[in-house]
This record gives C-alpha cells, sequence and structure tokens, in this order.
C-alpha cells in the first residue's frame, strides 16, 4: 500500500483492487467492446455497454492515463451508487467491488 498523504497513490492502489474483484466476479474482459460501443452520449454508456464494461475500459483505462501521465485527478466522484444499482438483484454480490469503489468516490472527492 502507498502512504496515507498520497492521494494519487491511493488511487492508484483502488484501481489495482477494482480490477481484482472484476476479475473475482469473472467480470474481467480480456477484449473490449467494438469502438461504436464508446460513441454514446449516455452517462457510463448505459445504452452500449453493461456498467462492469464501462468501469474497465472507460474509467480504469482514463485513471491510468493520468496517473502515468500525471494530469490532476478528477476532482468529484460518484460511481458507487451506479455500482450499487448494476449489482442489485444480480447472482453475484459485488459488494466488495461497492466498497472499493466508495473508497475511490470519496478519495477523488477530497472526503
Amino acid at each position: 500500500m502507498t502512504e496515507s498523504g498520497n492521494p494519487v497513490g491511493q488511487v492508484a492502489d483502488c484501481l489495482l483492487n477494482i480490477e481484482m474483484e472484476l476479475r473475482q466476479l469473472g467480470l474481467w474482459e480480456s477484449e473490449p467492446p467494438p469502438d461504436e460501443a464508446f460513441q454514446s452520449a449516455q452517462p457510463f454508456c448505459i445504452d452500449t455497454l453493461e456498467f462492469t464494461q464501462w468501469l474497465q475500459f472507460v474509467f480504469v483505462e482514463r485513471m491510468k492515463i493520468i496517473i502515468e501521465n500525471d494530469h490532476p485527478l478528477p476532482s468529484a466522484s460518484g460511481i458507487a451508487p451506479m455500482a450499487e444499482e448494476h449489482f442489485r438483484g444480480r447472482p453475484e454480490s459485488g459488494s466488495r467491488l461497492v466498497r472499493e469503489l466508495e473508497v475511490i468516490d470519496r478519495l477523488l472527492s477530497g472526503e
């Protein structure tokens, strides 16, 4: 784990944990969806991607690029409620993934 005073390091740790949780749930995909799936104007590409696809191929990928290129982190995040909604009524729990997303939401929102 990284030092508690380093938000970038903490976010990087969270991204690794998100990937591990998606893998644990069997939801990590080896191939990205087709390019047109990313052209959605809807939040979370809800009309073209599953939430977990958006999480993997949009959120995690963009956050890695931000960190690798030393760009400022986003100042707000609210992904955990969307994850809770996605997993409601599904056979897989997703509770550990939701908790990890709550952590990253708090880190990015400066709470």
